[in-house]
């Protein structure tokens, strides 16, 4: 399976934060924004990812994170021309993905829960041998600006409405899809919105319609944190740095993820350490020398 990061758009929301700078980069409490999503792919056991963006912003990813061989990982890059909706990035992405399967993540969409690297796995396994899609349904109080799945009384998906007027539940659609290899067929095939967009809620919808939408619920212990406001940004930010100080632990370090997923050595951990003349270096060097 491999992994795409979405991380186009022009952050208007966040203007004038973002006038100059992709959202995806600027920071969120002590690490660039695109290091949390690229954490879940990496939670997942995906080592081949790419990374689509606007023409203006793609470079300064590649100079942050390069190919992706100092966390053991193989980084590849492609430019989204204009907005056309998140399905597009099945497109833009189609001879990335090949024949195999795929996750898809938006760039500024934060994970944060016990056990949700578990999940994660299981879910790239069950895609990679049985096929299908999966997405997850989170409870929010007001699910109106989101993609909603509506359950039957078994708890199985019946529909999935994108940003309704009159949501049918109160679980919204985050932005972390899985699929198998269809989904490239499915999303060209796809047509635009009344927005002029390629809905993801279609290519949901279509494999719901073929009986093979699975929907992973998200409990109560799992955070799953939006950062398209000023607020939310600084929601998000408060809570990773309360989670720091309070259990010492990071949340989404890549570098501690691919130490412990073995795809670089205690000596590497160490070496990148070294570049960092902060508390991000100590933590690295702690994880290093006593886990």
């Amino acid at each position: 399976m491999k992994g795409i990061i979405l991380a186009g758009g022009s952050g208007t929301r966040l203007f004038p934060i973002t006038k100059v700078l992709s959202k995806q980069l600027i920071p969120l409490y002590d690490k660039p924004m695109v290091y949390y999503p690229l954490s879940v792919l990496m939670l997942a056991g995906i080592r081949e990812v790419l990374i689509i963006s606007t023409p203006r912003d793609l470079q300064f990813f590649k100079e942050l994170l390069g190919n992706g061989g100092w966390l053991g990982m193989s980084l590849d890059y492609k430019v989204q021309e204009t907005p056309r909706g998140l399905a597009d990035a099945f497109i833009v992405g189609a001879d990335f993905i090949g024949n195999g399967s795929s996750a898809l993540i938006l760039g500024d969409n934060v994970f944060y829960g016990r056990g949700f690297a578990q999940t994660l796995g299981d879910i790239k396994n069950r895609i990679e041998e049985k096929g299908g899609g999966t997405i997850f349904g989170y409870y929010v109080k007001d699910p109106k600006a989101y993609g909603v799945v509506e359950f039957d009384k078994e708890g199985k998906a019946v529909s999935i409405e994108e940003k309704p007027a009159i949501p049918k539940s109160h679980y919204a659609v985050p932005g972390l899809y899985f699929y198998d290899h269809m989904v490239i067929d499915i999303a060209k095939n796809i047509k635009p919105s009344a927005r002029g967009e390629i809905e993801i809620t279609a290519v949901n919808n279509a494999y719901l319609e073929r009986g093979t939408l699975t929907v992973e619920t998200l409990d109560r212990g799992m955070a799953w944190l939006d950062t398209g406001t000023y607020d939310s940004l600084l929601e998000a930010a408060n809570f990773i740095e309360t989670v720091q100080k309070r259990q010492g632990m990071y949340v989404s370090c890549i570098e501690e993820i691919a130490y412990n997923n073995g795809w670089i050595s205690k000596e590497n951990l160490l070496q990148l350490a070294k570049e960092y003349k902060t508390e991000y270096g100590e933590y690295l060097r702690y994880i290093a020398e006593n886990m």
